[in-house]
């Protein structure tokens, strides 16, 4: 049985300043949004299907919560959540195994509402959303809204994984998806 090559991209976003490669195809706004297998906190996995469940999702996707940029940036949506209607739902998205996402959410002081997604089991978040950085095994930063028909309603890639993203175009593309 053959299987279909996994497309590269290379160039499509730098790590401080050095070129990478990012696996799987870029998605974009109107695309279907693919299946992915998700670990929560308990260990479960989760469909796309059940993080939808009747509403949008904004997926929040970082290289690792133990970074400083990353938790600089999942501190900056966990605070801002509020802003976000209820049929939205938030979630940082790592390959951090879930017990180092745990570990990030008790080390921050503070009721953190963003839920936590580990893609370290099958990294089907970052091949199938185009995301998983070939020469690093990490995700890339990125945002991207999904409504709760599965379309995806914004993308935004951060070119250089250094940088942040911008918080407030993501916020109000997730509140347009509601």
């Amino acid at each position: 049985m053959a299987t279909q090559a996994m497309q590269e991209r290379a160039g499509a976003i730098t790590f401080k300043g050095g070129p990478m490669t990012l696996l799987g195809s870029e998605l974009k706004v109107g695309d279907t949004a693919p299946d992915v297998h998700l670990t929560a906190g308990d260990l479960s996995v989760k469909s796309l299907d059940d993080l939808l469940a009747g509403g949008a999702a904004m997926f929040i996707a970082v290289p690792s919560l133990d970074t400083g940029v990353c938790s600089l940036e999942s501190q900056k949506f966990n605070a801002r959540l509020g802003e976000l209607p209820s049929g939205v739902k938030a979630y940082v998205v790592s390959m951090d195994l879930p017990f180092a996402q745990a570990r990030w959410c008790g080390a921050q002081g503070e009721n953190v509402t963003l839920g936590m997604l580990s893609d370290y089991r099958d990294h089907s978040f970052g091949r199938n959303f185009g995301l998983l950085i070939k020469e690093l095994g990490l995700l890339a930063r990125a945002i991207v809204v999904v409504g709760k028909d599965k379309t995806v309603r914004y993308v935004q890639l951060v070119t250089e994984t250094t940088n942040e993203p911008d918080y407030d175009a993501a916020l109000a593309a997730a509140k347009a998806a509601a």
